[in-house]
């Protein structure tokens, strides 16, 4: 085993998709943010959900939103749908995974909500569903992808879409975004602190 072949590798890969990302998802981005402000200031909140990898993504945005990112600010209203586990299984259980985001986003979220799903391959089922499920309530429908963006692109909008095939590297950009969309909330609401 070659441990800096696979450290050179893995951030040779990472760094190459670094710009590529950032010129792919720049109208996207500036959309999201617009939207999620919007949002925050009419009273309502983002709900974000995904599998595995992506579900601790959602949750992990979720939680810079509602304790803080930077600055120490009035909370920011954010759901995770994947993280209440009598939830998860019980609708998986009686309904079928494939319904777990979008019942509790249809029992949950109310129009004028953001809805973020996240796939890296813009095709996981219960995320597809759920999208769906926000644009019949009004909700908006916006996404994490990669690759393609998968179904995801004609269901969601808008919808960052990650230009690789490799999944590692799709999550590595997408905790990135998340970041940054915080950065931005922050930002645009007024709420980050000067350091002066």
């Amino acid at each position: 085993m070659n441990v800096s072949a696979i450290l050179d590798a893995g951030f040779k890969e990472h760094g190459a998709l670094l710009q590529a990302t950032r010129d792919a998802v720049k109208e996207p981005f500036t959309q999201l943010v617009s939207v999620c402000i919007e949002a925050i200031l009419n009273e309502n909140k983002i709900i974000l959900f995904g599998n595995g990898g992506s579900a601790s993504d959602a949750q992990h945005i979720a939680a810079e939103l509602v304790g803080r990112y930077v600055s120490d600010r009035m909370p920011i209203p954010a759901i995770s749908l994947a993280t209440d586990s009598s939830a998860l299984t019980a609708i998986s259980n009686d309904y079928g995974f494939e319904h777990v985001f979008e019942r509790q986003l249809t029992g949950l979220g109310t129009a004028g909500d953001v809805a973020i799903g996240l796939s890296t391959s813009g095709n996981s089922p219960n995320v597809i569903r759920a999208l769906q499920a926000a644009r019949t309530l009004k909700m908006t429908p916006a996404g994490f992808a990669g690759n393609t963006g998968g179904a995801m692109q004609d269901i969601a909008s808008p919808v960052l879409v990650v230009p690789s095939s490799e999944t590692p590297r799709i999550q590595e950009m997408h905790i990135l975004l998340g970041h940054l969309l915080c950065a931005a909330i922050e930002q645009g609401l007024g709420l980050t602190q000067d350091d002066d």
